[in-house]
This record gives structure tokens, C-alpha cells and sequence, in this order.
């Protein structure tokens, strides 16, 4: 009986060690940020987008879903401040302003014409979930192949720039106290929901 076992457990013991190894502390499952660009081409007249453009562009934006988090830049080869200007003040409904320099998109900009640029990126974790190496037993010191999947993907998920995670943003060289304390103060000064009592309702059934 124990000799039938032993091919099973070494065709076992060979299927284990298929999976992913890893025997460091750090996850081998990273966010891996992608990135996607969205044009359109605008008319332009003189130093401006040229009549109907704007709402063309506004009804863009709209089909896109734009979005914290995304960048938005202007391509014009005549360099107008005034078309910049047309489509910043679209931006700045949502509270968003467009970045300078644009990055490179295929095909020419036609003549007459300038082209925003809407760079999105997005954040996800490939490979999980990863359940390819068994959990126990683990004679090669690795950790699961799961490791690191729920909460690296969660960082992923929840992240509101993306970008974030390639290049940190820059602190200001002094923070603002007003800024700093404002969710200590709004804490301290909301009252608990307990003391407003139980909510209370009255039903009543009637017959026919």
C-alpha cells in the first residue's frame, strides 16, 4: 500500500512546485498602470476653436466619461494661447485644467485644426488571483502564490491618479494648518448619531 502512495505523492510534489515561487518578503504581484489616449481633431479660426467646436468638444467630454485623474493637453502647431483658453474654460466647470505638453499620437494634425488629448491611466494586478502552488505543504520556503493579490489589487482599485503609483506627488514645503485640521475639526464637531435617539415608526393595519 505504501509503495502505490509513493508515485502519487512525488507526481504531487512535483505539480506543487509548477506554481509561482516566490521566497522574498515583497508580493511578486505589482500594479501595473497602463496608459490610454483619446483624441479629437478641432477646428480652429484665428486664435480661437471656431464656431461649434466648444460644444462638440463638451459633448466629448462627456462621451468619455472625463475625470479626475485624467490629463487633458492641447496640440496646436500655431501655439494659441485663445484656443487653450477655449478649452480650459470647459475644464474649469469640472474643476480641471488642461497640462502642458502633449505626448506624441499617431496621424498629422490637419491644417486648421488642433487636437486635445485626454491621457487616462488605469491600475490592475495581472495574474490574479494566482492559486497555482498548493499551500501546504511548502518545502521551498516560498510564500502562497497568492500572496499580495487582495491587498496590492485593492491599492489598484482604490487609487484615484494612477499615475500616483509610478511618481508620487511633491508635498508642499509647508503645510497649511487650516487644511490640515479641518477633518480633526469637523470630527470633534459633528455630534454622534446615538444621541439623536432611535428612530421610531407607527404602522397600523386596517381591515376590509
Amino acid at each position: 500500500m505504501f509503495r502505490k502512495s509513493l508515485p502519487l505523492i512525488g507526481l504531487a510534489l512535483a505539480l506543487s512546485a509548477c506554481g509561482t515561487v516566490n521566497r522574498g518578503m515583497e508580493s511578486v504581484h505589482q500594479p501595473v498602470v497602463q496608459r490610454t489616449d483619446y483624441v479629437i481633431d478641432l477646428a480652429s479660426s484665428g486664435d480661437r476653436l471656431a464656431p461649434g467646436e466648444r460644444d462638440r468638444l463638451e459633448g466629448w467630454f462627456r462621451s468619455i466619461d472625463l475625470a479626475y485623474g485624467d490629463r487633458i493637453s492641447v496640440d496646436d502647431p500655431s501655439g494659441s494661447l485663445g484656443v487653450r483658453s477655449d478649452v480650459d474654460s470647459l475644464l474649469g466647470r469640472r474643476g480641471m485644467a488642461s497640462v502642458a505638453g502633449a505626448p506624441v499620437t499617431p496621424g498629422a494634425i490637419p491644417p486648421g485644426s488642433v487636437r486635445v488629448v485626454v491621457s487616462r491611466a488605469t491600475a490592475s494586478v495581472p495574474g490574479c488571483p494566482d492559486w497555482s502552488r498548493s499551500a501546504s505543504p511548502e518545502f521551498v520556503g516560498s510564500t502562497m502564490s497568492n500572496y499580495g493579490c487582495a491587498s496590492n489589487a485593492a491599492l489598484a482599485a482604490m487609487v484615484a491618479d494612477p499615475t500616483d503609483l509610478i511618481q508620487g506627488r511633491e508635498g508642499a514645503a509647508a503645510g497649511d494648518p487650516a487644511i490640515s485640521s479641518k477633518a480633526i475639526r469637523i470630527y470633534r464637531d459633528t455630534a454622534p448619531t446615538g444621541t439623536r435617539g432611535l428612530k421610531t415608526e407607527t404602522t397600523s393595519k386596517s381591515g376590509n
